[in-house]
């Protein structure tokens, strides 16, 4: 079964395309799940660089959705902004704003929803988010596509052996910490 449905994607572009944006959009929401995978997915159907700007533009979509959402679940809940940093990036517009963002987003392992939750504390508008964001989460793209494009050449058995070093890390990490 999952072998036909990954048979079927590439030859419906158009819809692997959508159920991919919107995976985009859910994982910007929660933001806590990692975007890896579904760049991976769209690497594998539509290509490196099909699959680079499919994910340019679902990470550009999940950023402005997670952001009208944060922004909204801000002012609904009048939360009282007691942390310095925050109550700086509260009054923080302009350049200044979009420098913010754009260093923020280039810097690969700054989670992208401590972004965009930081950005809708802030007074900058939609439009100066939506680019700085952008344009911000291109160059970690182009390093997260290049990145599985390499682990998806490898053969199967190096692939898990991969998977297998990285859980053992993870529980390694868990056990020490």
């Amino acid at each position: 079964m999952d072998n036909e449905w990954i048979q079927w994607l590439p030859a419906h572009p158009l819809v692997a395309m959508i159920v991919s944006v919107s995976l985009n959009i859910v994982v910007a929401i929660v933001g806590v799940l990692p975007s890896a995978f579904i760049t991976a997915v769209n690497i594998g159907v539509f290509g490196l660089t099909g699959g680079l700007v499919v994910s340019i533009i679902g990470e550009a979509a999940g950023a402005v959705v997670s952001f009208l959402l944060y922004r909204r679940g801000l002012k609904k809940w009048k939360l009282k902004v007691e942390n310095k940093f925050l109550k700086k990036l509260e009054r923080t517009t302009g350049v200044e704003a979009i420098f913010l963002v754009l260093f923020l987003r280039v810097v690969p392992f700054v989670p992208s929803g401590a972004v965009t939750l930081s950005a809708a504390f802030s007074q900058m508008g939609l439009l100066s988010f939506s680019v700085a964001s952008t344009i911000g989460k291109i160059p970690s793209l182009f390093i997260e596509a290049y990145s599985v494009q390499q682990v998806l050449q490898l053969t199967w058995q190096w692939q898990i052996g991969i998977l297998l070093v990285l859980v053992i890390c993870y529980i390694v990490y868990k056990l020490v910490s």
